[in-house]
């Protein structure tokens, strides 16, 4: 009698457990019911409707109506889609590299012992915080070939060597340059993010190759690098995203730029959408861009995967 007592009371344990977990799963799903619900309506069913759009001639106003990959074929006869795209992958191709080096160097330097080490961190972070369109607007002024202050210093070196200081707004071949310049400056987050890696970094496996006559490029490069790798890893796939979409600054400041040097992709998404009311052309561009950030991103995790190194693998 005991045994099948005991035998009841576990199948009962074991029924009050399945409501428990039942109990705890509804509570669960009203949690994150509100976010489920903006995922579905304010993420999954736009991207949706913009694969769709893409597929049509739609101008917001009328009907979307269906042509196939008509948009799709149209991009290989488009100037401005070449021109734009060109422009956008040679910003790329300079600020990415730059960016994430200038960081790192900014972040081991303010990772040394030295006095009014959190005021230096400060200083450096505080341009991250300024909002796009102010940031614009103050280095259009650094940028003015007339009255800009850094215009005004590099007179002072050039006009000696009868050089004049480039023409950063209205000249093509220093458009592009100057936003790339402009990069620099606002490198804070990626800076505070290399700074908490670099602290977790053991002081012990420095002080190992220091034993072993490592000298301080022996120890960046076999000890600092490999175990910040993942952050680095991380800098790179957000910032082949940030650069691919850049948008509000050189809008601002140059809108299309002198002969559409400044002609980035994600303006001209904007200006068929907004501007000429091609939607449904802009979703294709706007498919065309993920298209290509996602085989990048991809390309660089293929490429990086035996060259980032976890605290926990062996």
């Amino acid at each position: 009698m005991e045994k099948g007592k005991s035998h009841d009371r576990t199948e009962g344990e074991k029924s009050e457990m399945t409501r428990g977990e039942r109990h705890n799963l509804i509570k669960g799903l009203s949690f994150t019911f509100p976010w489920i619900l903006g995922l579905l309506l304010f993420v999954l069913y736009p991207v949706l409707a913009s694969l769709y759009y893409s597929l049509t001639n739609f101008n917001v106003f009328l009907k979307p109506v269906f042509i196939g990959f008509e948009n799709y074929k149209n991009l290989f006869e488009d100037q401005l889609f070449w021109k734009t795209s060109s422009n956008t992958f040679f910003y790329a191709m300079f600020a990415l590299p730059l960016s994430l080096a200038f960081a790192l160097g900014i972040a081991i330097l303010l990772n040394q012992p030295v006095k009014m080490r959190s005021v230096f961190r400060t200083i450096f972070f505080m341009p991250s915080l300024v909002p796009l369109v102010a940031l614009g607007i103050l280095w259009l002024w650094i940028f003015n070939g007339q009255y800009g202050i850094l215009n005004f210093a590099l007179r002072k070196i050039l006009l000696p060597l009868g050089l004049d200081a480039p023409n950063w707004i209205g000249d093509p071949r220093f458009t592009k340059p100057a936003l790339i310049f402009m990069g620099l400056w606002g490198v804070g987050g990626s800076v505070v993010i290399y700074l908490a890696a670099l602290q977790d970094v053991p002081t012990h496996l420095y002080e190992a190759a220091e034993i072993d006559g490592a000298s301080a490029i022996g120890k960046f490069r076999h000890v600092t690098l490999p175990l910040i790798s993942p952050v680095i890893y991380f800098n790179l796939v957000m910032g082949i995203i940030g650069t691919l979409q850049i948008f509000a600054v050189p809008f601002v400041m140059f809108q299309r730029g002198p002969l559409n040097s400044t002609y980035f992709f994600s303006m001209y998404i904007y200006d068929n959408a907004f501007k000429y009311l091609k939607m449904g052309y802009a979703s294709a561009l706007a498919w065309i861009m993920f298209l290509l950030i996602f085989l990048l991103t991809l390309a660089a995790t293929r490429i990086s995967r035996r060259r980032i190194y976890y605290g926990g693998e062996q």
